[in-house]
This record gives structure tokens, C-alpha cells and sequence, in this order.
């Protein structure tokens, strides 16, 4: 049994424009232990899908579907059963550390409050336990930096923080949601390969959501592509890399930089992302693609077409190695 099944999610918000269909119909699911990446555009409904796993999304968000961890069914759980799941055994890193983090207290009071409220220690034991995370992830001089305040770090020290907050309860999921926002390069390294060192280390499973492609390529063992709110194509990371057979994750691929190659030309997407509270009929690519037909009208289904790989398009298949 998968540690998180999601089947047939639909999120949908409500607005002064009619509804906005931010996920339609997506099915996902992820074992203990393995890394998944979901990729896509802003506005393909990323975030929304990792939120309403969590629970969190805004007042005006409705949604259907199923979402179930370890075999408990928690899409529309009660805010109690939500709250037992949140940081024991369901973690998320946000996108933004700075807003994340409450620029009034220390950063041991942000932390200990963790390990009071879920595990019951006292202060002067969840204090340790804070330090000794902070040193887990790389912080230098954790015993006296801890006392500090969010803006006496720096943007990749206080992700370091999240990171080490997300961690304090041993989670069985952790969804780090764009953690390399905003974060130069080398920082960036830096902090996915403290998350693949922390994922082995405790043995958790991994939602990473982000719209690098390098940074899936190099961390996750899965790829789920996402555009207007649907699954486009998914399946083993380096199979999907070395063949895509959807058209949206060809350009995707096709937009990256390449530093290897000085002749080689970076393709744009032509067009922009659907509007979501009045979304194209039948595939919602389908207006910005090379290959679009008349039955594209018709959104087509995920379907497998090789080992561990399925897409939603009417495109003819490329051959695609077993």
C-alpha cells in the first residue's frame, strides 16, 4: 500500500470571476522512502495540490477527490485529525523562509514550540533537540545561533531553519514546495543536497515541487508534469528526461538553459498559461501546440505507454524504449 494515494483530486476556488479551476482530476501516489518531483508552470497547480494535502488551503477553495495517508482517508478530515498529521508525520517547506518564519521571535522559540505542542517535551530538552537539528542541517555555531532572529539570517540559512523545523518530528512526508526559491545557485546545491542527505537519513518520502527541471533531474526518482491543472505526462525521472512524449514536457525540456553547448538555442513556449476561471475546452495545452488536432478538443486520458509511464495526449508516440 502507497504511503500517500490521491485519487481523482479536483480544487477548485471560488471568485468575483466564477469558479477557478486550479486541479482537475489529478491521481498521484508515492511510497515510503521515494522522491517524487512535480513540475509545470506557475498556475499549473502545484501548490494547490501539496496544500490541499495539508489542509491549507484558502477559505474559498473547495475540493472532491480522495486523499489518503496510510490508509486514512484525510481530504476533509477534521482540523484536530489535521493538525495530529501536520509536523508529525506530514512536514511542508514553504516557499518563502522569510515570510514563513515570524520575524518577532527567536528562532529556539519557533522551533520549541514544535516539540511542546506535538511531542510534550519541556523547553530545556526541545531546546537540545532544536540544536541538535540545526546541526543536522549544516548550521554553523548552532547553540548561539539559535537565539538569533530571522533577519540575522541570510536567505539560505534561515531555508536551512525551515528545513530543520520541517524535520523535528521525524515525518513520514515531507513537500518541500519550491525550497530553492529565490536562492542563488550555489546555494541552491547546497540545500538539495542537504534534502538528499536528510531523505536518506530518515528514510521519508518526498514530494518535491518546484519548476527547475535541473534540480528533478538531479534529486528526485519520479516525474509528475503538471499544466492547467492536469497531469500531462509522468513516470521514472530519467526515462521521461532522455524520451518526453508530450509535447508540453518537450518544451519544457527544450527551455532549459544548456551550458554545454554554446550553438544550442533556448526555445520558448509560444502563448501564455490558460486562464483557470475560463479554461480551454478539452486538452488545456492544446492552444499553445505544435501538434494540436481537432479531437484535442476532447480532454484525452492518462494512459500507460510503457513501463511505469503515462501521458494525457492524441499525439502519435515516438518510439519509446521498454
Amino acid at each position: 500500500m502507497s504511503l500517500l494515494q490521491i485519487k481523482d483530486l479536483s480544487v477548485t476556488f471560488d471568485s468575483e470571476d466564477g469558479p477557478v479551476h486550479a486541479v482537475n482530476n489529478l491521481s498521484l501516489s508515492i511510497d515510503q522512502g521515494q522522491t517524487l518531483g512535480i513540475v509545470g508552470e506557475s498556475g499549473s497547480g502545484k501548490s494547490q495540490t501539496a496544500f490541499s494535502i495539508m489542509g491549507l488551503l484558502a477559505p474559498n477553495g473547495r475540493t472532491s477527490g480522495s486523499v489518503t495517508f496510510d490508509g486514512q482517508e484525510i481530504l476533509g478530515a477534521k482540523p484536530k485529525t489535521l493538525n495530529k498529521l501536520r509536523a508529525e508525520r506530514i512536514a511542508m517547506i514553504f516557499q518563502d523562509p522569510m515570510t514563513s518564519l515570524n520575524p518577532y521571535m527567536r528562532i529556539s522559540d519557533q522551533m520549541a514550540e514544535v516539540l511542546t505542542l506535538h511531542k510534550g517535551m519541556s523547553k530545556t530538552d526541545a531546546l537540545a533537540e532544536c540544536t541538535r537539528m540545526l546541526d543536522a542541517v549544516k548550521i554553523p555555531a548552532a547553540k548561539e545561533r539559535i537565539r538569533l532572529y530571522p533577519h540575522e539570517f541570510s536567505g539560505g540559512m534561515r531555508q536551512r531553519v525551515m528545513i530543520a523545523m520541517s524535520l523535528l518530528c521525524r515525518p513520514d512526508l515531507l513537500i518541500a514546495d519550491e525550497p530553492t526559491t529565490a536562492l542563488d545557485v550555489t546555494v541552491q546545491a547546497q540545500i538539495m543536497d542537504l534534502l538528499n542527505d536528510l531523505q536518506r537519513e530518515f528514510g521519508m518520502a518526498t514530494i518535491l515541487i518546484t519548476h527547475d527541471l535541473g534540480v528533478v533531474a538531479g534529486f528526485c526518482e519520479r516525474v509528475l508534469v503538471m499544466y492547467g491543472g492536469r497531469v500531462m505526462e509522468e513516470g521514472p525521472t530519467d526515462p521521461l528526461f532522455a524520451q518526453p512524449t508530450h509535447p508540453y514536457t518537450r518544451g519544457l525540456l527544450a527551455a532549459v538553459p544548456r551550458v554545454d553547448d554554446e550553438d544550442a538555442i533556448m526555445k520558448a513556449i509560444p502563448g501564455n498559461p490558460p486562464n483557470m476561471a475560463d479554461p480551454p475546452k478539452g486538452c488545456p495545452f492544446h492552444p499553445r501546440c505544435d501538434f494540436a488536432g481537432e479531437d484535442c478538443l476532447v480532454m484525452p486520458p492518462l494512459e500507460p505507454f510503457a513501463a511505469n509511464r503515462a501521458r494525457a495526449c492524441r499525439r502519435p508516440i515516438e518510439k519509446v524504449a521498454p
